[in-house]
């Protein structure tokens, strides 16, 4: 990896597919309007940062390091979280489109989802430990061996998940969202 740092730096609209991002550290940077889809920050590293209506589709993240980051109203799609530097990773997503992404065994304590939309993304064997799921569409995403104790759904909707197959101790939920815990049992809820 290079000895590129850069901190405080803002960057504005500017098309990463075109103009390579150095590799390096960057720290309390600012991105918006960017556009990272398909660009390949294998190594790069991330620190209090923040990432505001950018389109990272599909971008690889092998050995990415992202600490203390917020995504607020960003295109999302197809990500693998999974490959990336798994020390320290933490993140708040808000209003982001997150369908086909992939957090599989990444352990994510704490991680606010609000008002994101996570259409097929895998949270499988994922530590999801009191994160919050705030006003989210789960249509599809797949929960299998997760931790999701003190997890909070009650604003989401179209979870599906299995009791037997995921720890949801003081998990919250609402009447309505029994449903999404109760699909697998072929019972009928009026």
């Amino acid at each position: 990896m290079s000895d590129f740092y850069n901190q405080d730096q803002e960057y504005d609209q500017i098309n990463f597919q075109i103009d390579k991002l150095p590799i390096g550290e960057y720290e309390s940077c600012v991105f918006k309007h960017c556009i990272f889809a398909d660009v390949d920050l294998s190594g790069y590293k991330f620190i209090d940062c923040e990432f505001k209506f950018c389109n990272l589709s599909m971008a690889k993240l092998n050995n990415t390091a992202f600490r203390d980051i917020q995504f607020k109203d960003c295109k999302m799609l197809g990500l693998r979280f999974d490959d990336c530097n798994q020390f320290g990773i933490s993140f708040l997503f808000a209003s982001c489109v997150l369908d086909h992404t992939s957090f599989y065994k990444t352990k994510i304590k704490k991680t606010s989802f609000v008002d994101c939309q996570l259409i097929e993304t895998d949270f499988e064997e994922c530590d999801l430990t009191a994160a919050i799921f705030d006003n989210c569409n789960l249509s599809g995403a797949s929960f299998e061996k997760t931790i999701l104790e003190k997890v909070d759904f009650r604003t989401s909707v179209n979870y599906t998940l299995d009791p037997t197959k995921n720890r949801i101790s003081k998990a919250k939920f609402t009447l309505s969202g029994l449903v999404g815990l109760l699909s697998n049992y072929d019972i009928i809820i009026e």
